[in-house]
């Protein structure tokens, strides 16, 4: 059957399909954007302001930058290492690894949060322990990392992993043959390959770090001015019926998520552009 006849739909199928997916769109995407803008200015800009530079919410702003400065690092370096592993070696159990990258996907962000609790909080496994040595992972910057690398750790090696599969060692096995080793060989032949993969992959986790709930509200304690990221910020001013503070506050989150979604098309429209070549 040819492309052309299965697009010949009737117009008013045609229409109305696009109608539905144009209205679903609206009410469930752009209708709360425009709401979430629309509240944080709703006592003018200079509420809006004094929000935002409130004592709280820019502790909140520096936690988040920080938290999701170490993830995306610590998760970048991860995913290559797992990716490269992977494609690159033949080993007992990488069928269960591969399974094991997926598991945050498939485990709720709060029972992600729980368990580390019972691991390093002070009636955890290792509690005593870290209690004696002056350590403090829950309620506190490391544990709020250490969540948010749980949820956030898959996207960059799922990115990578089926590009690196299809790419196969050919490449990397010649500039060996030519007598390139190590890093040399991953400088100059894998990376520039991967380059557009692996950035896709870094702003999935970066917008997944910076609007991360779940996992980071069970262990950070939300300790005001402390251990709030922007979106526990959020929760706490609307808890507190501030409403107009909450949806600032809220914004700045919806504008990383604009400035994400810009940025996602333009990797999609390059990658695109260099699967199609010159």
């Amino acid at each position: 059957m040819k492309a052309d006849s299965v697009r010949a739909e009737p117009a008013a199928v045609k229409w109305t399909l696009i109608a539905v997916a144009v209205l679903f769109i609206s009410l469930f995407i752009v209708l709360p954007l425009v709401n979430v803008f629309s509240q944080a200015l709703s006592k003018g800009w200079d509420a809006y302001a004094s929000a935002l530079v409130d004592a709280d919410a820019l502790a909140a702003i520096e936690l988040t930058l920080m938290v999701t400065a170490l993830s995306v690092g610590l998760n970048t370096a991860m995913g290559l290492v797992m990716a490269w592993a992977i494609t690159k070696f033949s080993f007992p159990g990488k069928s269960f690894l591969i399974t094991l990258i997926d598991l945050p996907f498939s485990v709720s962000p709060v029972v992600a949060g729980l368990v580390f609790v019972l691991l390093f909080g002070a009636q955890g496994f290792f509690g005593s322990w870290l209690i004696d040595n002056g350590w403090k992972i829950i309620f506190s910057w490391p544990g709020i990392t250490l969540a948010t690398v749980f949820v956030t750790f898959p996207f960059v090696a799922r990115e990578l992993i089926p590009l690196m599969q299809e790419q196969g060692t050919a490449e990397e096995e010649a500039a060996v043959t030519l007598g390139a080793h190590g890093w040399r060989v991953f400088s100059h032949v894998t990376l520039p390959n991967i380059k557009w993969a692996l950035l896709y992959g870094v702003l999935l986790c970066n917008a997944r770090a910076m609007g991360e709930f779940g996992a980071v509200s069970v262990v950070s304690g939300h300790v005001r001015g402390e251990t709030n990221t922007l979106p526990l910020q959020v929760e706490i001013l609307y808890n507190e019926y501030q409403f107009q503070a909450s949806f600032a506050v809220a914004s700045l989150l919806a504008l990383l998520a604009i400035v994400t979604l810009l940025a996602k098309a333009a990797l999609e429209a390059r990658i695109g552009a260099g699967h199609r070549g010159p």
